[in-house]
């Protein structure tokens, strides 16, 4: 058993899909599917089910793949050990982002870092907040970025960067046209929301919780995984949302969108770090990047 069949398999569970973890690797289907394949005949165990185009972890699969993750884990970090003693400026650095911020927030900062450290190998996953959050907790990424603070004592939590949110329809729904919208009108609307976990759907809970309404009172009309999802639900007409300025921008402009006037306060990003784990010299320096103070 290899790193690299460990890293393939993590990758491949991750996706449930070959072909998704092949490109993700960067390794052609054939070598992940070889992978793959000798890690189950060596070792005599159905790692996945096959069903039609797509894979599911076997419960052997779900119980191998904490191993996994640890087994990588302890690795790397003896390898970013080895680098830091020898004060390289080589090595590799694991992070987790929200879906928001890893699409809208953090590519720049990830071009600003690799202009500045273009030895180091940066590993970013995507995940809600919670995942991000729990990520961090296990040690399978170093660092995390979420939407809104994450209460975990062991986890710092440092404000890097603040974010809008806003209220949004489609053309056609009644509250296009309102002048100003009252907060008890927000139940009498169905709405399109982001899944249980995600920073986006917390602080939306939290905003309205502020006017002394409960979501539970709320026509939830589907939750979606990712904020693409959910804003071309709302775009063919089904309800109304609340998004990142960010993500809702491309869709005002073209007319897909209507923002709605109702006031939502700001949110912020935040940078979570394991405070009992001692930072690689490559997460002290993208910390030091987006969180100059």
């Amino acid at each position: 058993m290899t790193l690299e069949q460990l890293r393939i398999f993590i990758a491949v569970a991750q996706r449930a899909h070959m072909t998704k973890a092949a490109a993700a690797l960067g390794l052609g289907q054939s070598a992940v599917s070889a992978a793959i394949a000798a890690l189950e005949t060596r070792h005599g165990t159905k790692l996945f089910h096959r069903v039609g185009r797509g894979i599911a972890l076997t419960e052997a699969g779900e119980q191998f793949l904490g191993a996994a993750r640890a087994v990588l884990t302890q690795a790397e970090a003896a390898q970013a050990l080895l680098e830091d003693l020898a004060g390289t400026t080589r090595g590799r650095l694991s992070l987790q982002a929200s879906h928001t911020i890893a699409s809208y927030w953090l590519p720049r900062h990830l071009v600003s870092f690799r202009r500045a450290y273009p030895g180091i190998e940066i590993a970013l996953t995507v995940g809600n907040s919670m995942q991000v959050a729990q990520a961090v907790l296990e040690g399978t990424a170093e660092l995390g970025l979420v939407e809104g603070p994450v209460e975990f004592p062991v986890l710092l939590n440092l404000q890097v960067a603040r974010d809008s949110m806003i209220l949004v329809t489609g053309p056609e729904h009644p509250w296009a046209g309102t002048e100003k919208l009252a907060p008890a009108q927000l139940t009498q609307s169905e709405w399109v929301l982001r899944e249980q976990g995600s920073g986006t759907r917390l602080e939306f809970e939290h905003a309205v919780a502020g006017f002394g309404l409960n979501i539970a009172d709320f026509r939830v009309a589907l939750e979606l995984p990712s904020n693409e999802a959910v804003r071309g639900a709302v775009e063919a007409g089904l309800g109304a949302t609340a998004l990142s300025a960010s993500v809702a921008a491309p869709s005002l402009e073209a007319g897909l969108l209507r923002q709605v006037n109702f006031p939502l306060p700001e949110r912020a990003f935040h940078l979570l770090r394991h405070q009992q784990r001692t930072p690689s010299r490559a997460g002290a320096a993208f910390s030091a990047l987006i969180h100059p103070g």
